[in-house]
């Protein structure tokens, strides 16, 4: 990693003028989250277009030319995912739904006195439900709920074109912040201060790096695991895989996260579809299979050890960016979090070197 270096720092009476700015950024970031969600979804493209685009302008390719080659390429894997996908979760998932009254069943008759038995606990039951009821009644609310959503968006002209816009304003906003991300980058680096230029490269350079592996690295371990976890409760025979393997990969995002919640709520499904206790066995090889492969190849090769978050951080940051500000907030809370982990990093080793911890 690189360090900071004392001669080029920032001045201490200069402190409180950066901080100062910072807290201007965070405050305008709260003030305008109602608009930003299509600025950041556009950023999050741009930036993950970005080195696709340089490499195709490597092979002499104009700037604009690779922007469309990249856009029509995402595009089709967007395209994909819709026709193909997300019928095929959205049908297992309500599969699923008219499932749980089975579940619960077996909860009640057979888990819940087993565990009460082999831990010696006073006997406990649980409330009996209408099922037919309560989900009729559910769905109905549900239904009731989704009408008048509709109603009031397209009841109201001006918020129905409000939503509109935005969509329409994020592959804009992509658009031409993946064609001048560089020529952007270099107008930054040119409001810094001649005397800061090499600290601020580094720190940008790594800042970079560690959204790297997070942005691009990480959503592909993520889409990786999904669909190991998929193909393998497939082979298995375990019904709604699609949707266990999507949901374990999903919340691989915290570390061991997917990997717990996808296999017990897979062990589970599985042996009440089954009744058999052995193709228990089978699901814990799955899992066990793409815990080896997240360990050895998948992080090692995508991420690497640069993003340096604790997993209770990485859960600390998702629920304050929601909470600050949203769905904005949980889609930012984690490259943010990460690149302000490099600057931490930097601090604490400039801290490290000085006269103040040394005590000289």
């Amino acid at each position: 990693m690189a360090q900071l270096e004392p001669g080029n720092a920032l001045p201490v009476q200069r402190w409180p003028l950066a901080l100062a700015a910072l807290v201007a950024v965070a405050l305008a970031f709260y003030l305008l989250k109602p608009i930003l969600l299509p600025f950041v979804l556009g950023a999050l493209i741009g930036y993950l277009g970005d080195p696709l685009v340089d490499a195709l302008e490597r092979r002499r390719l104009g700037r604009t030319t690779g922007v469309l080659v990249v856009f029509v390429l995402f595009s089709a894997l967007v395209v994909l995912g819709v026709l193909v996908a997300v019928p095929l979760v959205l049908q297992q998932l309500d599969a699923l739904v008219q499932k749980i009254p089975v579940l619960y069943q077996w909860v009640t008759k057979s888990l819940l006195p087993w565990l009460q038995e082999r831990l010696s606990v006073p006997a406990a039951q649980l409330p009996q439900i209408d099922w037919s009821g309560q989900l009729a009644e559910h769905w109905q609310s549900l239904g009731k709920v989704t009408a008048s959503t509709l109603k009031s968006i397209t009841g109201s002209g001006a918020g129905f074109l409000a939503g509109l816009f935005n969509l329409a304003l994020v592959p804009v906003v992509a658009f031409y912040l993946m064609r001048d991300w560089d020529i952007l980058m270099q107008k930054a680096l040119g409001i810094v201060p001649v005397a800061w230029h090499k600290n601020a490269i580094a720190l940008v350079s790594e800042a970079d790096e560690v959204l790297s592996a997070f942005l691009r690295g990480q959503f592909l371990v993520m889409c990786s695991l999904g669909v190991i976890y998929s193909t393998g409760l497939w082979l298995v025979g375990v019904q709604f895989a699609l949707v266990l393997g999507v949901v374990a990969g999903l919340a691989s995002i915290v570390p061991y996260l997917g990997f717990v919640v996808g296999i017990l709520t897979s062990c589970i499904l599985a042996y009440v579809q089954f009744q058999d206790w052995t193709v228990l066995l089978w699901v814990a090889l799955v899992f066990g299979v793409g815990q080896v492969l997240e360990s050895v190849l998948l992080t090692p090769v995508l991420v690497g050890d640069r993003i340096g978050l604790h997993p209770v951080a990485v859960i600390f940051a998702l629920m304050a960016g929601g909470q600050i500000a949203g769905f904005v907030g949980v889609l930012v809370a984690l490259p943010v979090s990460a690149v302000i982990m490099v600057f931490v990093r930097h601090a604490l080793a400039y801290y490290r070197a000085s006269q103040l911890y040394s005590g000289d």
